[in-house]
């Protein structure tokens, strides 16, 4: 499947700057803000409000998925070309030095108590630390 595919099979037109997200999305491997995103070569043409509305549309249709980093910065990734996205309710592993972000296991999140009348419209787990490459780079340095 390509980017093409992958859109029109989402719902969305395939326009230039959804393409160009996207790509970068799933050639990267690690989760991108808005600013990293608009800062790539392949994006630096496209208006970075643009790239912010590429970004809900490709969320909203489920081909990236997003996380909040330590930084507090919403961070996206697309997990490849031949998955729809991260369906979210289960827990991720955000790695702070790479920014690498993988799905861990549905382990069943905790109950959570929410106010009286409240109503619940999603859960996420973001576990951050660093990824067993990152640490080992991290032990190698004198």
């Amino acid at each position: 499947m390509d980017v093409n595919q992958a859109l029109r099979g989402a719902g969305l037109r395939s326009t230039r700057p959804r393409q160009a997200v996207l790509g970068v999305l799933w050639g990267s491997g690690i989760a991108l803000t808005p600013a990293e995103l608009a800062a790539r070569p392949e994006i630096e043409s496209v208006d970075r409000v643009t790239v912010y509305r590429c970004l809900a549309a490709l969320h909203a249709a489920g081909l990236v998925h997003s996380v909040v980093g330590m930084d507090g910065a919403v961070r996206y990734r697309a997990h490849d070309l031949h998955q729809r996205g991260c369906p979210g309710g289960h827990p991720h592993f955000l790695c702070k030095v790479c920014n690498g972000m993988w799905c861990l296991p549905d382990q069943g999140l905790p109950r959570v108590e929410v106010p009286s009348g409240a109503s619940v419209d999603g859960k996420q787990l973001v576990v951050h630390g660093a990824c067993a490459a990152c640490r080992a780079a991290v032990e190698r340095t004198p």
